[in-house]
């Protein structure tokens, strides 16, 4: 399952409670057939019953019925944790447990799977991206930040990352101004992307 999902913003100073969506991580956004990863939810901005993270209808099939079990998930783990423990530098199994952790709300087991991942690929975006979301998750936005510009410097054309990066200045930081540059950018680069719709439903209610 693909992770990068938009982050939610909530009311705050920045007004784009029921308008801004959510932060997609990067895998998470394709499956939802978009283009760019990483995800938050806003507080109380989630459908009832929606894990948190997670945007309505992605991995979602009718009557909202996920498509991977817990206990799916739980049993991919587990090989996931064995397969590293004897081959510690595949980098695919490192992202792959960090995306199960992701799925299972374990940030920080996922933050720490995320970083053994970069210590053997550093300037993958989409894996950056999805470790900012989780940072995010866990109140630590200067960390989710610095991902997110990093995501955004390495890959210019990272849309989720730079949607992402508004979310958390405008929501968390409070800080519209820079949550508005970051929003504006995604608009210029890829402006008939689903974040660009976000980004302009955004950048309206600030305004307002």
């Amino acid at each position: 399952m693909n992770r990068n999902t938009l982050l939610g913003i909530g009311a705050a100073a920045v007004v784009v409670a029921a308008l801004a969506g959510y932060i997609v991580g990067y895998r998470r956004g394709l499956d939802a057939g978009q283009t760019a990863p990483g995800a938050f939810a806003a507080p109380g901005g989630l459908p009832q019953g929606m894990p948190p993270g997670m945007p309505p209808g992605v991995g979602m099939p009718p009557g909202g019925v996920p498509v991977e079990s817990t206990a799916d998930l739980v049993q991919r783990i587990d090989v996931g944790k064995r397969l590293v423990a004897t081959d510690p530098k595949n980098r695919n199994a490192w992202v792959q447990l960090g995306n199960d952790y992701f799925d299972t709300h374990q940030r920080e087991k996922a933050i720490e799977a995320y970083g053994k991942a970069l210590e053997l690929q550093p300037n993958d975006p989409n894996v950056i991206t999805d470790q900012g979301v989780m940072y995010r998750e866990l109140g630590d936005f200067d960390h989710a930040i610095a991902n997110f510009e990093r995501a955004a410097k390495l890959d210019p054309g990272h849309v989720q990352s730079l949607y992402n990066l508004g979310v958390v200045w405008g929501v968390d930081k409070k800080d519209p101004a820079k949550a508005a540059a970051a929003w504006k950018k995604v608009i210029e680069i890829a402006p008939q992307s689903p974040q660009a719709e976000q980004a302009r439903q955004s950048l309206s209610s600030i305004g307002k």
